[in-house]
């Protein structure tokens, strides 16, 4: 056994940072274990030709559970939302104008006469809407009970996956979503200048300064459990790093593979259902159609965004595109060839401007469908595993709080605090 810690993270993604961060600063030994070469998880950001290409399109919520963590943590990013212009909504083949005003609704050929008279009711009550009633209802059923136009349905439907990302309408929580939804319209969101590689560094840094030792290239095999209680993590290369606790930041099977003797992670690997998107991430030299900036798929899940018309992530001149294909492995078509040909109609000669070209096509975006059986974000594993004393966990499919980077900075304060007062109350247990 190399060394013991008071803490053992596994896992170097935004949670397993934070987490960490957290333990550092409240005066415990703790070692971060990442299997990559650097950490940062899906928040890695590629450098290329003065280009900076997140893993797809990332935005940061305001006024969410992340930027709270972010903020006490002393991680300072810059960015600025979306721009308001040049947003089309992409339907049947042909584009419109996206409606997201009076005048734009009236104008718009994307709605007959019925569906914006529904429209213009929906976009004034979507934020006085209660998600708690709808915890348990799929998304699916509310679109079909709340709503009376098909092409409302299919907007609102469209609202739902920009916001969590997620296609499955029949398996995800309505109330979730809606949740979701009202925080994107209540605050907004921001894209990063540098991309996401900047809450990776300022997390990193805030680590470091913390005293926690990083080990990159490092596997963990096993969480070994002696007498009910966490004892030491067994590394790839052999060595054993004692533990007092240790907290697990990453996904739902991985987490059961290191400790499998516990039914309850298993149970959770079981039931999670990863939420995947296909990804063409495009760095171009010009952008052939420099109005089109946002178009957004009604009948199909399909989204295209210019990222750099806002943050920084660009060379003078150069513009970076994330074309998105939600849910590919329920959408029924090629998606890479859906997604060139979207942007052959939207930014006609984009092929011979690309300087970068990476396409994922299947990218998890989140672990877990926030699902409603159960009960949505509520029936999420808690940070603690009971059955395991000085087990806890972190991630975006851990804790009642929000989704994705949210619900992963938001479980990683959590179980932090968790494990910091089962010390407490073992000292206090001592002490009597």
């Amino acid at each position: 056994m190399r060394t013991t810690k008071d803490a053992v993270v596994i896992g170097g993604g935004l949670a397993g940072l934070a987490a960490a961060t957290y333990l550092g600063r409240a005066g415990r030994s703790v070692a971060l274990i990442e299997k990559a070469h650097a950490p940062g998880g899906r928040a890695v950001t590629q450098q290329s030709h003065g280009f900076s290409l997140n893993l797809g399109a990332h935005a940061l919520y305001r006024g969410s559970a992340a930027e709270e963590v972010l903020r006490e943590l002393g991680v300072r990013y810059t960015g600025a939302p979306p721009p308001a212009s040049g947003a089309l909504a992409f339907d049947r083949g042909a584009f419109h104008t996206l409606p997201s005003g009076a005048l734009s609704l009236l104008t718009t050929g994307l709605f007959g006469v019925a569906a914006k008279i529904e429209m213009a009711r929906v976009l004034g009550s979507l934020a006085a809407m209660s998600p708690a009633p709808l915890a348990s209802v799929p998304v699916s059923t509310w679109l079909r009970d709340t709503f009376r136009t098909p092409e409302v349905r299919r907007l609102v439907g469209m609202l739902v996956r920009l916001t969590t990302y997620c296609a499955d309408e029949g398996r995800q929580s309505a109330g979730a979503a809606l949740a979701q939804l009202q925080l994107a319209f209540s605050h907004g969101v921001l894209y990063l200048d540098g991309g996401w590689q900047t809450l990776v560094d300022g997390l990193r840094d805030a680590a470091t300064a913390a005293g926690v030792e990083i080990l990159t290239g490092v596997r963990a095999t096993q969480v070994a459990v002696e007498g009910g209680a966490v004892s030491f993590v067994e590394l790839a290369n052999g060595d054993r790093l004692g533990a007092d606790a240790v907290v697990v930041a990453a996904s739902p099977r991985a987490a059961a593979s290191l400790v499998p003797g516990s039914p309850a992670l298993a149970a959770h690997a079981e039931r999670a259902v990863p939420v995947r998107a296909a990804c063409l991430d495009l760095a171009l030299s010009r952008l052939p159609r420099p109005r089109v900036r946002v178009v957004l798929g009604i009948d199909r899940p399909l989204y295209l965004t210019l990222h750099s018309a806002s943050a920084r992530l660009a060379p003078e001149g150069g513009a970076l595109l994330h074309a998105v294909q939600y849910g590919p492995e329920l959408a029924g078509r090629d998606a890479e060839r859906e997604l060139e040909a979207l942007l052959d109609r939207a930014q006609p000669g984009y092929s011979a401007a690309i300087v970068e070209r990476r396409f994922l096509p299947s990218l998890v975006v989140s672990n877990a469908v926030v699902a409603a059986e159960g009960g949505g974000a509520a029936a999420r594993p808690g940070v603690s595993v009971p059955e395991v004393d000085g087990l806890f966990l972190a991630g975006d499919w851990v804790g009642p709080t929000g989704m994705l980077a949210d619900a992963s900075l938001a479980s990683a304060r959590d179980a932090a605090g968790a494990l910091l007062a089962r010390s407490a109350r073992r000292a206090l247990d001592r002490a009597a």
